[in-house]
This record gives C-alpha cells, structure tokens and sequence, in this order.
C-alpha cells in the first residue's frame, strides 16, 4: 500500500493530484480547510482519508498527521501543495493582512506540513519518504505586482533544498515541482482580472496535467529524485521573461 498526504487537497492542483492517485490505488490523505469539498471525494474512493484542517494551525497539522498514520501505519510521500494567491500591487499597494495571510499559508503551512511529514518518516520503519514541494512558475521569476506571492515561492525554494539535505542520512527525499499556470481557480482569477484590464490572459494548461508530474515524481524508487521540475504551459512567457 502507497500513501500520501496531499495539503490543499479541496480543489485546483490538490484535488486533482489528490483525485489521480486515488485512481491509481494510493491511499490519500486529503488536508484542507473545507470539510464537505473533502468528503465529495471521499465519498468516491474508500482509500480517501479526509483530513479537515488550516494549514496554519500547528496542532491541527500534528493531529491530521496522526489520524493519517494510525488508519495507515505509514506515510510515503507528501504532496505539499496548499497555498493562496492574495490581490497583488506594487509593494507599498499590498495590505498588510494580505503579506501576513500569503506569508502563513505559503510559507508557514508549507514548514509545518513539511515537519510533521519528515518526524513521521525519519521515525517510521522502513525509514524514509518523500516530500514534494508546489513551488511555481513564481520561484525563479515574478508575474507583475506579486512581491508577496514570489517572495514566499522563493522562500520554498530553500525549504527544499535543505529537507534534502537534512534528509539524505534518514532516507528522506525532497524535490519541487513548479507549475506555470494550470487551469485552477487561482489561475483563473488572474486571468479574468488581466482580460478586465485590457490585457491578454496568460496561457495555461490542463490541472491533470500538472498531477501526472506530480505522480511521475512520487512512483520513483528513493534512490531516485527528481530535485526540481518545471512544468508549464507551452507559450507561457517565461523563457525570456525580464
């Protein structure tokens, strides 16, 4: 039995990384805020662990982290995916409660996941796992007014880079995926507020798409990782962006 714990599971990427590998025999723990999202698809699949907790929240992540082990004995991979894209500006434009909120969901949530998964594997036997990280299009460059977005996406950047590190002795692999615009929600917030203002949309490409990197990356061996992989939209701007 292969298990996963997928953070932001409700919808966008999350549902449908969620929803892919339950369709290929995992058992996937679903974390989210919202309870009735999470059950639409545990009412599909009996391998569907719906776990109803923010990502910001310390003891809710620990407690989702244990109800997950003790139903499964195990944790094999986490997906590490739940984020928030709040409205952008130039720096002095953003509000204050927009940074913090991007900050904790982004940045915060990310580490706290990333905790409980690595005390989880590093105690586990056999020892080891896997943690895969959502970066973005956003960690190596900026969309336009989105210091808060890409200061975070940068910040997941280092967070991976030394989970691999600290992991290599425990058998503990972490790797990134960045995903330029998928269709999801988020995206197509972004893009619709682009249209409103005289601009074209940015191109974008099918949410499954980005979940079948995500399952490329988790069906690996542990003597294998994929460190970081860029997927995108073909035309997206970002070769040659600046």
């Amino acid at each position: 039995m292969s298990t996963i714990i997928v953070t932001g599971a409700s919808s966008g990427i999350g549902r449908a990384t969620a929803e892919l590998f339950l369709a290929n025999g995992w058992t996937v723990g679903l974390l989210a805020r919202r309870g009735n999202a999470l059950a639409e698809v545990a009412e599909t699949n009996q391998k569907a662990v719906p776990l109803v907790a923010d990502v910001t929240d310390p003891k809710a992540v620990q407690e989702s982290f244990d109800t997950f082990l003790q139903k499964t004995g195990r944790l094999d991979v986490l997906f590490n995916n739940a984020g928030v894209f709040a409205p952008g500006g130039a720096i002095d434009e953003i509000a204050l409660d927009d940074w913090y909120q991007t900050v904790n969901v982004n940045l915060n949530g990310m580490f706290l996941a990333a905790r409980a998964a690595f005390a989880a594997m590093r105690k586990q036997a056999p020892q080891g796992g896997r943690i895969i990280n959502n970066g973005s299009i956003a960690a190596h460059v900026p969309r336009p007014n989105s210091v808060h977005y890409t200061a975070t996406k940068h910040a997941i950047t280092g967070l991976t880079r030394s989970l691999s590190l600290d992991g290599r002795d425990l058998g503990i692999a972490c790797g990134q995926i960045d995903i330029g615009n998928a269709r999801t929600p988020m995206v197509q917030g972004l893009n619709d507020a682009a249209t409103a203002a005289g601009r074209d949309p940015d191109p974008s490409m099918a949410v499954e798409d980005a979940a079948k990197s995500v399952l490329h990356m988790a069906e690996l061996p542990l003597e294998a990782n994929v460190q970081f992989m860029t997927v995108m939209a073909t035309t997206m701007p970002y070769i040659g962006r600046g």
